[in-house]
C-alpha cells in the first residue's frame, strides 16, 4: 500500500522527537556551542582557585616586577584602624588586614568596614601569643582556627586569605594547618619596626633601604600608640607610586 509524502513527513518528525527525549545531551550542547560564536572550541571555564593552598610562606607581591604588597597587623584597633583605612583610602591602596581574632571579636564593626573598603583578611590567631611555636600543636590549631573563626563571625561570608603567626614564628605543624583550613601562610619582607615608635624618619628610611623584588612591607594598627605608623603611610605610599609600584596583594596560589 503506497504512504503519502505527508505521512512519511509526520513519521520522520515523531523519529526525531523521539531522539532527542532519548539522547538528552545532544541538547543541552547546543548552548554552549552557540556561546562559543557558533564555531570554533567552546570556552573553558576560569581556573577555580585551589581548596588548599600551598603550605609555604608567601612573601612576595603578587604581580609584575614594581609591585609591592601592604600588610596592616594586631588590628583593629577603634583608634588607629579608621585612620590607616583613611591613609589608604586616599591614595587608593588596598592592603591586608592581619586581625587578632580577639579584637575582631570586639569590634566586628571595623571587621566588616576593612572588608567593605576592599581590603583583605589575615588571621593573626586569637591572642597574638608570640610563644606560640613553642607550644603543642593542639594548642596552636586552637589559637589559628579560633582565629579565623572569630573573623569570619565578626564578618560573615568574607574569606579569609591568609594566615600570619605572631610575631612571624611559623612551624611546620601551623603552616599546614592554615593550609588545610585555605589560608596561605603569610611573612613580610620589608620591617620598618613601626611598632617600636622609632620615629617617622626612621620607619621611611628603613623601608626604602630594605627594599627587595616585590616586597611585602609590614606595618601595625594594633598594639598601642601608632600615630607614626599613620604619618608615615602618608609620606611611603606616594613614594611606591612615585617610583612606578603598583599596589597589589600578597601571591595567594603562588608556591
Amino acid at each position: 500500500m503506497a504512504i503519502s509524502r505527508r505521512r512519511i513527513r509526520r513519521r520522520a518528525h515523531r523519529a526525531g522527537l523521539a531522539a532527542a527525549v532519548l539522547i538528552p545531551g545532544v541538547l543541552m550542547c547546543a548552548p554552549s556551542y552557540a556561546a562559543a560564536g557558533g564555531g570554533g572550541e567552546v570556552a573553558k571555564p576560569s581556573k577555580a582557585r585551589p581548596a588548599m593552598p600551598p603550605v609555604t610562606i608567601t612573601r612576595t607581591a603578587a604581580g609584575a616586577e614594581r609591585s609591592v604588597a601592604i600588610t596592616i597587623d594586631d588590628g583593629p584597633d577603634p583608634v588607629w584602624t579608621p585612620k590607616v583605612l583613611d591613609v589608604l583610602d586616599h591614595y587608593r591602596v588596598k592592603a591586608v588586614f592581619c586581625m587578632i581574632g580577639k579584637h575582631a571579636q570586639e569590634h566586628p564593626d571595623l571587621v566588616r568596614e576593612v572588608a567593605a573598603r576592599g581590603h583583605r583578611l589575615c588571621d593573626h590567631s586569637v591572642g597574638h601569643d608570640t610563644a606560640m611555636d613553642r607550644k603543642p600543636v593542639a594548642y596552636q590549631e586552637r589559637e589559628i582556627v579560633g582565629g579565623k573563626t572569630m573573623i569570619e563571625k565578626a564578618a560573615p561570608g568574607v574569606r579569609v586569605d591568609y594566615y600570619r603567626a605572631p610575631g612571624g614564628a611559623f612551624t611546620p605543624a601551623s603552616r599546614r594547618i592554615a593550609a588545610e583550613h585555605g589560608m596561605r601562610p603569610l611573612g613580610w619582607s620589608v620591617d620598618p619596626r613601626d611598632w617600636s615608635r622609632p620615629g617617622v624618619p626612621s620607619i621611611i628610611e628603613s623601608v626604602e633601604k630594605l627594599l627587595v623584588h616585590r616586597p611585602t612591607v609590614l606595618f601595625h594598627d594594633g598594639g598601642g600608640d601608632r600615630s607614626e605608623t599613620v604619618a608615615a603611610l602618608e609620606r611611603v605610599l606616594p613614594w611606591f607610586a612615585e617610583k612606578g609600584y603598583a599596589f597589589t596583594f600578597p601571591a595567594v596560589d603562588a608556591a
